[in-house]
This record gives structure tokens, C-alpha cells and sequence, in this order.
């Protein structure tokens, strides 16, 4: 639990004075004795020395100290919001600082020595000021000059605030149904309430069921994606890719193409060799040509020896591609199995929930004679009503006069 002070202003104290003076705040300090401390600030100022005093004072002390700045911190309320390791501001607070000021007389001597003085103090403020937000001394200057009001937002982009409180609530599905709701029937109103009390946890059951159906469809994705990429193989292991393999390739050492290959040189079967650094394809080498190759050899002769490694290739090759089209069918089969488990309990979750809510609305009253459901309870029969001919007659009768 923090250890709390506030500084707010008072009809006869501000910075400088009362419970408001560096001396008090000393002895609140000494109190909360090394606990984390909250400042809370709402002043209009006051003196800039006491305010440099209270911002020495919680920069020197031990414990966490968070200040916030709950309506108004001006002038040298300013300089002690700034004494917090953390800077916290309401969203509807305001910052100002300006030109320190000083109400004094006399001669041309005594008034040039008040200027040098505000000169100087006013450097000691845009120290401080600089210490926190990272600014320069000309745009601080500059804010000080042009006596600057900001607020949250503009404190926190400029760098005077680490934080802006918020006192908004969440919207939730149950806030905007009784939005809409608030001028509706009370016999309405008390419907939709009972549904929205007793069904507290629709948001969490689908919630989940979102996440679970969203997890099936990356995975389909996944799957896609992985039949779209290409696969070469090297001499070093399996190169995964999209596209050609050429110069600025992305390349992974995994299917899922999430963790980039090893910077290294990568043979591939016709012998080019293929160049790697960064996860991307710097440079690919064709095969080298054998210089004693005759380019005039016999070109049945090439037909010939082509179609025996065709042949001594050809079952090989086969094998493999069957066992690949194998396992992706395999991989297909598996992740259709799972996507249409999903969405069966997806769709029995959500029929469970309209026969739920169903029942919540549904009313209890049948008039006489209805041919709803017997189970609901019927309308008493209202105790002056006539039951008799005779008695029917009279009522007849006296309605007729």
C-alpha cells in the first residue's frame, strides 16, 4: 500500500505554504518512512523555490515515487510533479509553465538585480524541465517563453508525463444492450436483465469458442501455405522458400518458414550453388562448364545416355513423389478432420445457446383455451367473474341500465 500526499490548494496555501510548504512535505516523507510514495498535485503554484526544495526532496528519496497530476499542476506546481520517478496525468488535467515572477520595487539597480535573478531561475526550471522530457534548451525555453498550456495528451507526446489515467470502463456486450434497453417496459427490461445476470459467462464461452475455431483456420492456412511453398535440397539440408530461388529469396530451414536458414554456401543438385546470409539468397552460382566437354559430341549419343539416367532415376524419383503426395494428403485429411470437430461443437455450442436464451424469454402465462404448451400456467379466473346463468343474466342486466 503507497503512502499518500496530496497537494491541493487551498483558500489561503499553495506551493510554499501550509500543507503545501517543503516542510511539510519533509515531515510526510520522514513519515512514510522508505514506503512508496503517490503525490497527488491540484495548485495553481506558487514559490519557485519551495518547489525546487520539494523537488530535491523526493528525488533524494529512498522509496518509489509516482506523482500525479490530478487536475492542475501550474507554474512551480509544475516542478514538484516533476520530482516523481513516474509522472501520472488524469486525462482531463492540465500542465502550465511559464516565465518565473517576482513583485518587487525600488531603483533602476535593484529592478536590473531582480532581472538577473528571474534569468537565472528560470535556467534552474528548464533544467529540470530538460532532465525529464529530453528536450533542448531552445524548445524549452521557447514553452517557458510562450507560457504553455498542455494537456495530457500534449504533456505525455512532449515528454513532461510517463502515463495518462483513465477512468473509462470497458464497453461490454451487456453495457450496450442496456444502452439501448433503458427506455423499453419495465416487464422488457427485466427480461433482458435476467438473461444478461444468469448468462454472465456467454462472453467467456465465446470467447473460447472464437480462439479455438481462429487456431483451426490458421492452421488451414498454415497448411495452404505450406503447399504453395517450394522446397529445394542441398547438400547442406532442405532450403523452403516461395517462388524461384534467386538473388533476395527469403529462405527457412523449416516447413513453417519461421526460422530463416544459417548464413552458409548450399549445393544443389544440378550444382549450383546458392549463397545464404541474413535469411536471404545473396548470390547463386550456376554449375560450372567442364571445359572438355565436346559441344559437337553426338547428339544420340546424348539421347542415349539421358534416357539411362532417366531410367536409372525414374524409380527413385517416383517413390519420392508418391511418398511426398502421400504425406500431404495425410496432412490434409488430418487437419479437415479437426477443422469439422471445431465447427461441430462450435455449432452445438451455439444451438445450446439460443435453446438457453429461448427458455429465459420464454413466458409463463397461456391465456384460456391457448394451444401452447400445458405446462405453462394458466390465467386465475378473476374472482368477481360470473359463473352462473343467473348470475350472468344480472350482470347483463345491470350493464344494460
Amino acid at each position: 500500500m503507497s503512502y499518500k500526499i496530496y497537494l491541493y490548494d487551498t483558500d489561503t496555501d499553495c506551493i510554499g505554504s501550509g500543507t503545501l510548504s517543503s516542510a511539510y512535505i519533509q515531515s510526510q516523507l520522514e513519515a512514510a518512512a522508505g514506503q512508496d510514495i503517490e503525490v497527488h498535485i491540484s495548485s495553481v503554484g506558487g514559490s519557485a523555490f519551495d518547489a525546487i526544495a520539494i523537488y530535491d526532496l523526493l528525488k533524494k528519496y529512498n522509496g518509489n515515487v509516482t506523482t500525479y497530476i490530478d487536475a492542475l499542476a501550474a507554474s512551480a506546481a509544475s516542478i514538484v510533479a516533476m520530482g516523481g520517478q513516474t509522472i501520472i496525468m488524469s486525462k482531463y488535467a492540465l500542465l502550465m509553465i511559464h516565465k518565473p515572477m517576482v513583485g518587487s520595487g525600488g531603483n533602476a539597480d535593484e529592478l536590473l538585480k531582480d532581472v538577473q535573478m528571474l534569468n537565472i531561475v528560470q535556467s534552474r526550471l528548464a533544467q529540470i524541465y530538460m532532465d525529464k522530457t529530453g528536450l533542448d534548451v531552445v524548445t524549452v525555453n521557447s514553452l517557458i517563453n510562450s507560457v504553455t498550456w498542455l494537456s495530457a495528451d500534449q504533456a505525455l507526446d512532449l515528454g513532461f508525463i510517463d502515463g495518462i489515467e483513465d477512468y473509462s470502463t470497458d464497453i461490454s456486450n451487456s453495457a450496450i444492450i442496456k444502452n439501448y434497453i433503458s427506455t423499453a417496459p419495465a416487464v422488457y427490461q427485466r427480461c433482458i436483465n435476467k438473461i444478461l445476470t444468469n448468462k454472465s459467462n456467454m462472453n467467456i464461452e465465446n470467447k473460447e469458442l472464437i480462439e479455438k475455431t481462429t487456431s483451426v483456420l490458421d492452421k488451414i492456412m498454415n497448411f495452404f501455405k505450406k503447399v504453395v511453398n517450394k522446397q529445394t535440397i542441398t547438400d547442406k539440408g532442405t532450403l523452403h522458400h516461395t517462388g524461384e530461388l534467386d538473388e533476395g529469396t527469403e529462405v527457412y530451414q523449416d516447413e513453417d518458414m519461421t526460422t530463416p536458414a544459417p548464413a552458409d554456401t548450399y549445393t544443389t543438385p544440378t550444382g549450383s550453388k546458392v549463397a545464404v546470409k541474413g535469411g536471404q539468397v545473396q548470390k547463386v552460382i550456376p554449375p560450372a562448364i567442364d571445359p572438355d566437354a565436346d559441344p559437337n559430341a553426338d547428339d544420340d549419343d546424348d539421347e542415349a545416355t539421358s534416357d539411362k539416367l532417366k531410367a536409372a532415376k525414374k524409380p527413385m524419383s517416383v517413390q519420392n513423389k508418391l511418398l511426398e503426395i502421400k504425406a500431404k494428403l495425410h496432412a490434409q485429411n488430418s487437419l479437415l478432420v479437426e477443422a469439422k470437430e471445431a465447427l461441430e461443437a462450435a455449432n452445438n455450442r451455439l444451438q445450446k445457446t439460443r435453446e438457453e436464451v429461448k427458455n429465459e424469454i420464454r413466458s409463463d402465462f397461456t391465456p384460456e383455451g391457448s394451444k401452447r404448451s400445458n405446462k405453462a400456467k394458466t390465467e386465475p379466473a378473476a374472482f368477481f367473474a360470473p359463473t352462473s346463468t343467473v348470475a350472468k343474466n344480472a350482470v347483463r342486466k345491470a350493464i344494460a341500465k
